[in-house]
């Protein structure tokens, strides 16, 4: 199976900002190329941080409102001496949280999600800016068409990796939601499958109505034997 990477789904054409970029070419950076954050770039086109609208949007909530109708707490001492800056050095969010090309979705995903940020640069092997990935640019593997991952699941996983045939387990796919049915020969293949249906990309869910024919744990124990202590009766299809 081949998953898609970063390089996939990345924007190669990344405005940049340098440190020492002013507080107002960053604003209007922003506007003219309708984005939400900058990735800031030293002399060798490396990633130092982020400047996001969040980074920026500090030099109006710590200004002086006379005027107030709503009792809000006052911004983190941090966030007020980070609202004092007037450059893109002294604004942005670092270092820069960044990937390579040859990362999977999941990667990325995994880590947006661990340290919290919305984009990533994606940088060489030298750590020079090639491109940034997004949140929304990662979800765009669920709009891969159902047929794509149909087509997918039943040659790459069930025939070519697993090696069943076509009449084993047949599969239907909704709005990415897989649903297997069909028969295989031991009850242990069952979580393998399933497994491998949600590695693939743009899979939802998967729903397996899949039987079996053999119980590897009576098997291991020979014909005729009983199921240890404690153990519930086999499902035939799940």
């Amino acid at each position: 199976m081949r998953h898609r990477t970063v390089a996939d789904l990345m924007t190669r054409d990344v405005v940049r900002a340098r440190c020492e970029t002013p507080f107002k070419e960053l604003v209007r950076l922003l506007a003219d190329h309708d984005v939400t954050a900058v990735p800031v770039v030293d002399d060798l086109d490396r990633p130092l941080g982020v400047v996001s609208e969040t980074d920026l949007l500090r030099k109006c909530s710590v200004q002086t409102d006379s005027v107030s109708r709503t009792p809000l707490p006052h911004p983190q001492e941090w966030e007020r001496a980070k609202a004092q800056g007037v450059k893109a050095e002294e604004l942005m969010s670092a270092p820069a949280v960044c990937v390579h090309p040859e990362w999977t979705v999941a990667e990325a995903a995994r880590l947006m999600m661990l340290r919290s940020v919305k984009r990533l640069p994606v940088v060489d092997e030298a750590g020079r800016l090639k491109g940034i990935v997004s949140r929304g640019d990662l979800l765009r593997v669920f709009l891969r068409r159902d047929d794509a991952i149909r087509d997918e699941i039943a040659r790459e996983v069930l025939q070519e990796t697993l090696r069943l045939a076509p009449s084993d387990v047949t599969v239907e796919v909704s709005e990415g939601r897989v649903t297997l049915h069909g028969s295989v020969t031991v009850n242990g293949l069952i979580p393998i499958i399933e497994r491998l249906c949600r590695s693939v990309d743009g899979v939802v869910s998967v729903r397996a109505h899949i039987g079996y024919r053999v119980d590897e744990s009576l098997a291991q124990h020979g014909p005729g034997a009983t199921p240890p202590a404690g153990a519930r009766p086999p499902e035939r299809t799940r």
